[in-house]
């Protein structure tokens, strides 16, 4: 009898799982400015030097991550050209990197072309751009934003990130898309008026802490996946200015095993295809709504047909920003 009370004591202690995120969330649409600072310099490609490539740099490869020169550590490119200015008499340095997150080294050789000492590397710290704000968790101020990863475009790898933020962000104007080209929102920065800072960049969105005043919009319910049906729904959107409006969608397919792809649809709002063509660039994050409850939000476009395109679970998101 004895031990059975101890292993009810030991069951009875085991913790119990119960959801981070509030059941009412605030649905977004806004469309936000985002700027993100790698954790490391970015190679994204190579120049020549004397109409040849530097041979003195047969290991570096695009997508690394410089952190350090001659053991110096280095964190944008304003510092790293000026440690290598520092170490031009040598003609080569010693460069740290990380490469799917292990530490490298390797020697440089700096080549002069005329007066100048040159690497041979195109290199970027910082990427900006544009995104849609999916929810805020009006408990935690945790938000979620574009449903997928930023990915660096000349390398098409995962930025791995140091630091970023949202800001404020006015749709200029909008590229539409059409058959095989996906358009685009035209936007115009305010870097002045920041709304938070992005903790994270994963495969199913940013996240970060959202800083200013929270917007007064009604809160809607936060929808399990099983709750999920094929037929209408809406998303929420800007296509002008700073208005967040809402366009009729209908769900065709509902997939529980997709990563990312788990809700597939077709635009069937005039008003959005007469504006857009269909999905755009910058639509990214636009939540979706069904039955008064956000069920997912906007991550794909159907190039060959963007009057398609593909979304997210919303408790997928609000899982992965509660980690």
């Amino acid at each position: 009898m004895k031990r059975l009370k101890i292993l009810l004591i030991s069951f009875l202690l085991l913790p119990i799982n119960v959801l981070a995120y509030s059941e009412y969330i605030i649905p977004g649409g806004e469309t936000l400015g985002i700027e993100i600072n790698s954790d490391g310099i970015m190679v994204i490609g190579f120049y020549q030097i004397n109409g040849k490539f530097n041979k003195g740099n047969p290991v570096i490869k695009s997508g690394d991550y410089i952190t350090a020169i001659n053991g110096e550590e280095v964190g944008t490119v304003d510092e790293l050209t000026k440690v290598i200015e520092k170490f031009i008499g040598n003609g080569e340095v010693e460069v740290t990197y990380n490469r799917n997150g292990k530490s490298k080294t390797s020697k440089l050789e700096l080549v002069k072309d005329g007066d100048i000492y040159k690497t041979g590397l195109y290199v970027k710290d910082t990427i900006t751009g544009i995104g849609t704000l999916s929810y805020i968790d009006p408990e935690t101020k945790v938000f979620g934003a574009l449903g997928h990863e930023i990915v660096e475009s000349n390398t098409n790898s995962v930025v791995e990130i140091k630091s970023g933020m949202i800001f404020r962000n006015y749709i200029t104007s909008i590229d539409k898309s059409s058959n095989g080209i996906p358009g685009s929102k035209n936007a115009k920065f305010y870097y002045d008026t920041v709304y938070g800072k992005i903790i994270k960049n994963t495969n199913v969105g940013i996240y970060g802490i959202y800083d200013a005043v929270l917007p007064n919009k009604e809160l809607y319910e936060v929808a399990e996946p099983s709750e999920v049906k094929i037929g209408p729904a809406t998303i929420y959107t800007v296509l002008d200015g700073e208005e967040v409006n809402s366009y009729s969608i209908e769900i065709t397919a509902i997939s529980e095993t997709s990563d990312i792809k788990n809700i597939s649809f077709i635009i069937d709002d005039e008003e959005l295809l007469s504006k857009t063509g269909g999905v755009v660039q910058g639509m990214s994050g636009s939540p979706i709504i069904q039955n008064d409850m956000i069920i997912g939000a906007v991550t794909h476009v159907v190039i060959d047909n963007p009057t398609t395109g593909y979304g997210i679970f919303i408790t997928t998101m609000l899982e992965e920003g509660e980690k």
